[in-house]
């Protein structure tokens, strides 16, 4: 990673730096160069030169100085073309602008890692509150996990979608998770913003960027770093959950499952054995596209038949037609209050059912 990230700041430089230059490993290796030819060939000797007051050491035709950072001339050095004062000015110029830009990026890679490990439980809870320490987390600030699934080809635009949703000013981490799903955690700071509103807003600018559909899992705030596992898991169910419940649904919340969840963590024997009893064998197979769809919308107008026949365009008789055939295909008639609860359920349970047979 470091030999990547060298050679392409040596690249740049090398636009403006009229001389050879180049990085060396702690043996001597060249691990980066302008002359690309050169990479993987080697410099001695100017090791065992004592460096001057300004840590340069000239020799032969190079002059050497260690990566600003590192903790000897033994560690990433920098080599530039020549012995003169302007080989001198160049090589340490390029050795503070490394050293910074390398200490940049070694910070967010390690919170980047970090936090993946607390998310996957690579991490042992009694070491979040050190490492964090280290590198500088608030480990008390709450703390919000979004699971973000769009075309994979749209995850490299995806930071800047989010900066877009959040605004400039939310700070961020983006985890992989596979090809088109990436975790969100976003620090809250002492604000109490609504949940739903955030994965909304980021659903919201994803689709009207991208012009496609994605999908934001969501789990519950967590008020601390340990707590990031958790609302990882949640976010994932909500998920898992949603897309047999709720499909086409841009956001899923954990705390919007309700009895989807209950469902879902069921063995799919008891669900099997529920379906048995609630219904005649066979019957709700018999249940063509429209009887479903009335059915769906007299669940949606709360059990009104006038209401409901409003929505379906047809005449009440119509509909409270459709609703006795129901009964004697079913047995149960939603028009009644407790049956409907039973069919309900057992529509979200035959639901279930389907989709998991569909994994295999």
């Amino acid at each position: 990673m470091a030999n990547r990230f060298f050679q392409g700041i040596i690249h740049q430089l090398s636009e403006v730096v009229d001389r050879k230059i180049g990085i060396l490993d702690e043996g001597g290796n060249i691990i980066a160069c302008s002359a690309l030819s050169d990479i993987g060939g080697s410099y001695h000797g100017f090791s065992r030169v004592q460096p001057d007051e300004n840590g340069v050491i000239r020799y032969e035709n190079n002059t050497y100085t260690a990566v600003s950072g590192a903790e000897s001339v033994g560690g990433y050095v920098v080599f530039v073309a020549g012995t003169d004062e302007v080989a001198v000015r160049a090589a340490r110029l390029i050795s503070v602008s490394l050293g910074n830009l390398k200490q940049f990026f070694d910070d967010k890679y390690d919170k980047s890692s970090f936090i993946k490990n607390i998310l996957f439980d690579n991490i042992l809870p009694s070491d979040v509150y050190a490492k964090a320490k280290d590198l500088g987390f608030a480990y008390e600030e709450k703390r919000l996990v979004l699971i973000v699934c769009l075309e994979s080809r749209f995850k490299t635009t995806l930071p800047d979608m989010l900066t877009r949703a959040l605004g400039e000013k939310v700070r961020f981490y983006l985890v992989n998770i596979n090809e088109s799903s990436s975790a969100v955690v976003i620090e809250l700071g002492d604000s109490s913003p609504s949940v739903l509103k955030i994965a909304q807003q980021v659903a919201d600018e994803i689709q009207q960027t991208t012009a496609s559909a994605c999908c934001v899992g969501v789990g519950t705030i967590a008020p601390n770093l340990r707590e990031l596992a958790r609302t990882y898991k949640e976010a994932q169910l909500s998920l898992d959950v949603g897309n047999v419940f709720d499909k086409g649904a841009s956001v899923m919340s954990y705390d919007n499952l309700g009895i989807g969840r209950l469902i879902y963590q069921m063995p799919t024997t008891l669900c099997e054995m529920f379906l048995t009893e609630v219904f005649k064998q066979g019957s709700i197979d018999c249940l063509d596209e429209e009887t479903l769809t009335t059915i769906e919308k007299f669940f949606e107008n709360n059990l009104n038949v006038s209401e409901t026949a409003r929505k379906l365009f047809v005449h009440r008789n119509t509909l409270v037609y459709r609703l006795e055939k129901i009964k004697k295909l079913t047995g149960l008639d939603i028009r009644d209050f407790d049956n409907a609860i039973v069919f309900k359920v057992a529509l979200m349970v035959n639901s279930y059912l389907s989709a998991n047979q569909n994994k295999f």
